[in-house]
């Protein structure tokens, strides 16, 4: 077996089928289904198996796998060890955010690490829904990705680090009744429209959860995932909306509001393949992350 032929089987563990690697690391599938069997004539117990139109990983092949990212980090310590000696993290790090969180987080990453010897950063908007997120770390070096408080956790394919946990908040019309109320239950909210975000995306768990405590079905008049266009349309009387406490930016004419009687929080969290933290370049950018999720706690 060779570095190629495990970077294939552990790929095939997540994607779930020939075709998916080979778009995944751009060749033929002809191509991956030879290595797949110049793998298996070396190992004496089956690595694959079918489940319906899925290829999945045998007991045996999953053990492998895990293996896989052993071998793929030490191979790239080993690949990055020089750059690590000379001190000099200037190399180019990919980083993508979903919108809110790049909005909070690239300002300051951008300006923190400005200058000769410092990163070169490429940054992206990734605006997905959370079971897509890990896929994410096959292209970028660090994916900040967010879900509810109370979710399951990430796989363990990636690793994952709690940037900030943040409060979601109930945002209203400055005008608004309940805007004269320190804090809100699911029953003050319950007969509002709503504005929310689309199906799968970390939100609208918090929303089934307020439906849920108040006993009644929430009435949703638009979807809207962009923070910025959902606090001008609740400042237009549009609706009641969840938006996050500190990374959205103030808007002159809502005023947000704290929510009792569920849980209602989210994690920021930053993502990573094992291997890309054996570049000194990336472990700049996560601890440069770190620091701006301190600060933006703080303040």
């Amino acid at each position: 077996m060779d570095e190629r032929q495990l970077r294939i089987l552990r790929e095939l563990g997540e994607l779930g089928s020939v075709t998916a690697v080979a778009e995944a690391l751009h060749v033929t599938p002809s191509a991956i289904s030879q290595q797949l069997r110049l793998l298996q004539r070396s190992i004496p117990v089956p690595l694959t198996e079918r489940a319906g139109r899925r290829v999945v990983l045998t007991d045996a092949g999953q053990a492998l796998a895990r293996a896989a990212v052993e071998v793929e980090t030490a191979l790239a310590r080993a690949r990055h060890a020089v750059a690590d000696f000379t001190g000099q993290p200037d190399g180019e790090v990919s980083v993508a955010a979903f919108h809110s969180a790049a909005s909070a987080f690239f300002p300051p990453l951008l300006r923190a690490l400005a200058g000769p010897g410092r990163p070169r950063l490429s940054l992206s908007d990734e605006d997905v829904a959370q079971d897509r997120f890990p896929a994410l770390t096959r292209a970028y070096d660090l994916v900040l990705a967010h879900r509810l408080d109370h979710a399951p956790p990430w796989p363990r394919t990636v690793v994952a680090a709690t940037l900030l946990r943040e409060p979601l908040d109930v945002a209203l019309p400055v005008g608004h009744p309940l805007a004269a109320r320190a804090r809100l239950s699911p029953q003050d909210v319950a007969d509002q429209p709503w504005i929310t975000v689309h199906e799968g995306f970390p939100l609208m768990a918090t929303i089934e959860a307020i439906a849920s405590v108040a006993d009644r079905r929430l009435d949703i008049v638009h979807r809207i995932n962009e923070f910025a266009v959902v606090a001008e349309v609740v400042a237009a009387g549009g609706g009641l909306a969840l938006m996050p406490r500190w990374t959205a930016r103030p808007h002159p004419d809502i005023v947000l509001r704290p929510l009792t009687g569920v849980r209602a929080r989210r994690h920021i969290d930053v993502l990573h393949r094992p291997e890309r933290t054996a570049r000194e370049a990336v472990r700049v950018v996560l601890a440069e992350l770190r620091r701006v999720a301190a600060a933006t706690g703080r303040a």
